[in-house]
Order: C-alpha cells, then sequence, then structure tokens
C-alpha cells in the first residue's frame, strides 16, 4: 500500500506541473514572437513553409541561412502546415520536445519507487526550461537529442542483456547534427569519456553492447544526406558553418564574418552565473549536495555519470565569450536527477519548493498583469500590434511596408514577408516616387525622419519602433 502522504504528494505534484504546462502552452498562443531570435527562427520556418524548400533554410527569400542545421526550422514548418501559420504552431515544436523529456524522465524516476511528476516540477520550475518549453530555438531540440543521449548511453551499460537503447544512442547522435551540427558530440562524447576512465571495464563493455559500425552507419544516413545536398544547392555553407559558426565563433568573440548577427561577447566565465541563475534553486541545492558528499561522489557511478554530465558543458563554454544563456540549458536535466537521488535525504524540501515556485510564480502575475493592464501592445520586443493595427496584410494589403536600414524579423513574420527594406535616401526617394502610399518603419527618433518630416504622417509606435504612412502627394 502506498502511504496517505505520498498519495497527497503525488497528487499535488501532477496539479503543479499540468498548471505549469497549461501555462506554458498559454504562452505560446498569447505572447508575439520575440525580436530577434525567435521570430528569425519563425521566419526562417515560415519562409521554408512556403517556398517549399526544404533543404537550404532561407533567413530572407534571396538569402540562404547557414547558421544553424534545420531540425528545429523543419519542425516549425511542418507545424504550419498543421495548424497554420501562427505563433502558436512556431513554438509548439519545442513545447512537445520538452513534454516528451518530462515523460521519459518521469517513467525512469517512477521505475525507482518516486513519483512520476517530481521530475517534471523540478525542470519545469528552473527557468531556463520553463522558458524554453515553447520558444522557437535551436537549444530545445539539442537539447532533447543530448538528453536521448545520454540515457541511452547510460540505459545501455547498466542493463545485462541488449536493448534497444544502444541504437536510440546512434538515433539521437544523427538527429543531433540536424539540430545543431558538430556540438553534440562536444557536449555528449567527453564528459562519457571521462566517466568511463572511472573504471577501465566500461570501455570494454562499451565496445560489446553497442554495435558501432551499424550504428555509425545509422547516424551517417540520418545526418550525412542533409549536409551533402545543403552545399550543393547553397555553396560555400560547409566551410561557413563548421570553420565559422564552430571555430571561430568560440575563440574569437569579435569574430566579423557573422552574417546573421553581432557578436554577443560576455565576460570570461559567464556560463556560471547564467547556471545559478537560470537553474535556481536547483543548482544551489546540488552544489551543496555534492560538497557533503565530496569524498563519496566518485563511489556512485549514477552520481558520477551525472556529475560529468553536469560540469562538462560550463567547463567547456568557461573560456568563450561569445555565449548565450541559452547554452546552459543541456545541465537542467542532470541537475534534476541530482535532486531527484537526493530527495528522500534532503531535509528541506518545503523550502526547496517555495524557492523553486518565485520564478513559475513571478511569470504568471507578469502575464496577468500585462494583459490586465493593456501595457503588452507598447512594451513587447516585437511588431506584431504595429502590422496588425495598420491591417497591412488585410484591408491595406496593397500598400507596401518598408523598414529603414534594418526590418525586424517579426514585422516579416507578421506581414507575411511583405516587409522589404530601404538602405539609403535614393532608395526612399525612389519608392516615393512610385507609390502614392507607403507605411515606413523606423526606429524612434531616426535622424532620417527630420528629413523626410513633411513626407509622412506618424500612425503607431511602440516603445522602440514608429510606423508611418507617407502623405499624399
Amino acid at each position: 500500500m502506498i502511504p496517505e502522504k505520498f498519495k497527497k504528494t503525488s497528487f499535488l505534484l501532477c496539479l503543479s506541473v499540468l498548471v505549469l504546462l497549461i501555462f506554458r502552452l498559454l504562452l505560446t498562443a498569447t505572447i508575439p514572437l520575440l525580436d530577434k531570435t525567435e521570430a528569425r527562427y519563425a521566419e526562417i520556418a515560415r519562409i521554408m513553409w512556403e517556398t517549399n524548400q526544404w533543404i537550404v533554410p532561407h533567413i530572407d527569400y534571396d538569402i540562404p541561412f547557414w547558421a544553424k542545421p534545420p531540425l528545429s526550422t523543419w519542425l516549425s514548418a511542418i507545424s504550419f502546415s498543421i495548424f497554420g501559420v501562427t505563433e502558436f504552431a512556431a513554438r509548439f515544436p519545442s513545447f512537445l520536445l520538452n513534454v516528451i523529456i518530462v515523460i521519459i524522465v518521469g517513467k525512469m524516476i517512477k521505475n525507482e519507487g518516486i513519483s512520476f511528476w517530481l521530475p517534471g516540477f523540478i525542470l519545469l520550475t528552473m527557468p531556463e526550461f520553463l522558458i524554453h518549453t515553447g520558444v522557437v530555438s535551436t537549444d530545445t531540440a539539442l537539447v532533447f537529442c543530448t538528453t536521448m543521449m545520454m540515457l541511452s548511453f547510460w540505459k545501455t551499460m547498466v542493463n545485462e542483456g541488449k536493448t534497444l537503447w544502444r541504437y536510440i544512442f546512434f538515433i539521437a547522435l544523427g538527429l543531433g547534427f540536424l539540430a545543431k551540427g558538430p556540438l553534440i558530440v562536444v557536449l555528449t562524447f567527453p564528459p562519457l569519456f571521462f566517466w568511463c576512465l572511472l573504471d577501465k571495464n566500461r570501455f570494454k563493455s562499451l565496445f560489446s553492447k553497442f554495435p558501432i559500425a551499424i550504428g555509425i552507419i545509422i547516424t551517417t544516413i540520418i545526418a550525412v544526406p542533409w549536409y551533402y545536398f545543403a552545399e550543393q544547392q547553397s555553396p560555400g555553407f560547409l566551410d561557413y558553418f563548421f570553420v565559422g559558426e564552430h571555430y571561430k565563433r568560440f575563440v574569437d568573440s569579435g569574430w566579423k564574418g557573422d552574417l546573421y548577427g553581432r557578436p554577443k561577447s560576455q565576460p570570461i566565465g559567464m556560463i556560471w552565473v547564467f547556471i545559478f541563475l537560470f537553474a535556481f534553486p536547483w543548482i544551489q541545492i546540488v552544489v551543496f549536495k555534492l560538497w557533503q558528499n565530496r569524498k563519496i561522489i566518485f563511489q556512485n557511478s549514477w552520481v558520477s555519470f551525472l556529475v560529468f554530465w553536469l560540469f562538462w558543458t560550463p567547463i567547456f563554454f568557461t573560456f568563450s565569450k561569445n555565449i548565450l544563456h541559452t547554452y546552459m540549458l543541456p545541465v537542467t536535466v542532470p541537475i534534476m536527477f541530482l535532486i531527484i537521488h537526493w530527495w528522500n535525504d534532503y531535509k528541506s524540501k518545503k523550502k526547496a519548493v517555495a524557492f523553486s515556485l518565485i520564478f513559475p510564480v513571478v511569470a504568471f502575475v507578469g502575464y496577468f498583469g500585462i494583459f490586465a493592464t493593456g501595457i503588452l501592445d507598447y512594451y513587447i520586443n516585437s511588431d506584431k500590434y504595429l502590422i496588425r493595427n495598420q491591417k497591412i496584410v488585410t484591408t491595406n494589403n496593397q500598400i507596401p511596408l518598408y523598414y529603414w536600414n534594418e526590418k525586424n524579423y517579426s514585422g516579416q513574420f507578421y506581414s507575411n514577408g511583405k516587409a522589404k527594406t530601404l538602405k539609403n535616401e535614393k532608395e526612399l526617394d525612389s519608392v516615393l516616387s512610385i507609390h502614392k502610399k507607403i507605411f515606413f518603419v523606423t526606429e524612434n527618433k531616426n535622424e532620417i525622419l527630420k528629413k523626410y518630416n513633411d513626407k509622412f504622417t506618424l500612425v503607431d509606435s511602440n516603445y522602440k519602433t514608429s510606423v508611418f504612412i507617407s502623405k499624399p502627394k
């Protein structure tokens, strides 16, 4: 018989997880796509869906996107085919991938006599994991692949007989190459290697349990064809992707070869700050327990496996200045497993749960507060409402839409690709001489407005962008 207190705890965990997932699903459908990253990947998927060009992703109709492989783009484009072109459709694949992770780890833990819902609760109360459960991003697909690789490796190694997990390892590896390229190898192979070094018999077991030759064939069949056809259709892709994105971006924070953005320079070691902020409060508990058990960590094969899994990613990114907080996403799963490992012995469960709910509660209150006050239209980092309010894709769909100097990806997405860019005054004068009316979008207080003040009327604006319509000639 299950004690009554455990039944009650499991019910509360179940309720909490379902509430968090429903809330996150609500956000996927109601929050506009945010510039630049999220709206950019959504627009790439929209163009793929519209043009039916499934090999080479495009950041604009005539500009190939070489920076990332297409797995997450494929998923969003397929979602558009099913649900239509909406924020929800763009984000739903990442929501679904994280839900699958929650289900898989829940079943693993349930077999150990712990509530199925506890892993999901821990993951969904970590800010980074909750944020990425419904964000248009390549990172969610990458973390899904790294998680499946690490779990399938562990399952294969500890299982006495042969299991399907040994094939899942190579399938996840192939998908990882399509999610974010060779980074899948960098984030998984070193911690597995170091773990095997703790017991040299593990190498012997590895080669006897894993079908290496067949596995390489599986990975090759999944990953290599896309790289081949992408280079054939867009020559220069392989050099930019492997040399630029995976070497120069890592070693040079001021890399000037970036075709799609600006360097994101951070202080050395910033990855650790991101982890302690975006995995709060669970990482703090893990560090405390690791310190308490520092003398016996490597005596437990599961704990040592998780320690290598957790710490390799931040160690690898420690000396890279070109990082984002999303780079710490892969460590959320081993953090969760370590919490689970010590859960029964941890004395401050109620405090941990209370602290873990701070971010979800703040997000919940902030979301409904924003909608209640009506300030979302003005302060959101998206041009959705500017496009919608002017009915640019409906009533006014014959009036051209131009951005000054650089268009926002949200403007491109919500105008269904209608937005164009004007780079200089000559182009602007030419457009004004051709069209009776144009919509003209620029950053607030841009210098160009002083010179052309008599030619435009302000029709709408938000905290950073204004949209004008040209005056009759």
